[in-house]
């Protein structure tokens, strides 16, 4: 291409999918910004595009093969990689030209096909990447992945097939990494897998060094490890697993944030059933209760499948039930899709598009009743929040609590507050609430610690 001897390789890059996909992208740009290449901000100025796609549900899928298609006409040198690169077939049908497709996590291949592509210009006096790596995200959060794969069989669900079984890393490699981040000014950590609280277990738990000592590779160890670096610790897709309990004291001590993400899926034990989930919903709704007793601040978040196959109207009713004596306090709900590769596709009592849209809109008016609810009665408290973005001009920083995920869960709209700077923290005394969102100011006059982010 024009030019190209008198400039750095550039590579554009597309992400699309879960979070655990964009760690994929963080570090396979890592790895480019590493040998030299940089990253096009344009189709046009790029030498080749990596697109890492999203393959879970058929909506995912749809958008990944646009995103390809945009890539191929926009540039036309394009390398496929992620969740749905198990149908490379489909792929090269569409588009012959492609120049690779790779699965998810296969840095190795991915960077070998950037290298038969564009091959890296050798630069003694390149500058190295900060030792934490490059990340996508703001600077003040990171998501943390611990493991990759699943060993569960859900029969919804096609992640296994994707990404394999568990694979857990070491407690050490996961600690180290977290210090590096922590080091770079990182005030929070997302602790991310398909099933986190099974971490380790294909490890059996083995120990592994740090700081001189040994942590198990288990995910109330390492949550107790990471508790001590400084930063917000929050942990998602965590199953309800006994020993998941003994993560509530950590959040009674303060160590991790009181922040539990279980996808419970649904209520019903039929449809649970059918799903392969557990079915004792019963003693999930006492576990619920015990852990608010230790925990009186805990936030619960979860995700719902409604219109799976074989329901009911007294299923979805079922759901209905429990969702409100749970008093779940974020809460997403998705419209079954028949994903290819699924189980579920072969499961009689396929249940019509219209009734499984009218169903999701009941339950989300349910949930934010309860949403709005439970955020009523913040109002009147002081509590910390995390900056993520300020409106100087409207002298309003956007904030999250304790309680909220980045992207997922609601904010804290901080009146007066336009000069604090992405992730400071702040005290704010709550004097409103809205179905997801709470309002209110600054407890105490900003000073020059409250202006200050991460250095």
């Amino acid at each position: 291409m024009t030019g190209r001897a008198d400039r750095p390789p550039r590579i554009g890059f597309v992400s699309l999918g879960c979070p655990k996909a964009l760690v994929d992208s963080e570090r396979i740009i890592t790895r480019l910004r590493a040998e030299g290449y940089e990253i096009a901000g344009s189709y046009e100025g790029a030498d080749a595009v990596v697109v890492n796609t999203c393959g879970f549900i058929d909506s995912a899928r749809a958008e990944s093969f646009d995103a390809i298609a945009e890539a191929m006409a926009e540039n036309g040198r394009v390398i496929v990689t992620g969740c749905l690169g198990h149908e490379e077939e489909a792929i090269r049908a569409r588009h012959p030209g492609i120049l690779a497709v790779t699965g998810p996590h296969q840095y190795e291949a991915v960077m070998a096909a950037v290298h038969r592509a564009v091959p890296p210009r050798h630069d003694p006096h390149m500058a190295l990447v900060p030792p934490q790596g490059l990340r996508l995200t703001p600077r003040h959060y990171a998501y943390l992945k611990i493991a990759e794969g699943c060993n569960n069989r859900c029969s919804f669900c096609i992640i296994p097939a994707l990404r394999g079984p568990l694979a857990s890393r070491p407690a050490g490699d996961v600690l180290a990494e977290a210090e590096r981040l922590v080091a770079a000014g990182v005030e929070e950590l997302l602790v991310i897998s398909q099933d986190t609280g099974a971490y380790g277990l294909d490890l059996k738990h083995a120990p592994s060094d740090w700081r001189g000592a040994p942590v198990r590779a288990h995910i109330v160890d390492l949550a107790e490890a990471l508790g001590s670096l400084g930063a917000w610790v929050r942990l998602h897709y965590v199953y309800p697993y006994p020993h998941v309990d003994r993560l509530l004291a950590l959040m009674a001590e303060g160590a991790i944030l009181p922040y539990l993400d279980i996808p419970f899926q649904h209520a019903s034990p039929a449809i649970l059933k059918a799903m392969r989930r557990p079915a004792a919903q019963e003693k999930t709704l006492a576990r619920i209760r015990a852990w608010r007793e230790a925990v009186p601040d805990l936030a619960i978040r979860s995700t719902f499948i409604v219109g799976f196959p074989g329901e009911t109207e007294a299923d979805f009713a079922a759901l209905l039930d429990w969702l409100e004596e749970a008093e779940l306090d974020r809460v997403g709900c998705f419209a079954y899709e028949n994903v290819a590769g699924a189980a579920s596709r072969a499961l009689d009592g396929q249940v019509a598009e219209t009734v499984k849209a009218e169903r999701r809109a009941r339950f989300m008016e349910a949930a934010q009743r309860i949403s709005a609810r439970r955020l009523a009665a913040k109002v009147g408290r002081e509590i910390e929040v995390l900056v993520d973005a300020v409106d100087e001009e409207a002298d309003i920083a956007i904030a999250r609590s304790k309680w909220d995920a980045p992207e997922i869960d609601g904010q804290v709209l901080v009146a007066g507050a336009g000069r604090a700077s992405p992730g400071a923290r702040l005290g704010v005394r709550i004097a409103g609430a809205d179905s997801y969102d709470l309002h209110g100011a600054p407890a105490a006059p900003l000073g020059a610690e409250a202006g200050a982010g991460p250095a």
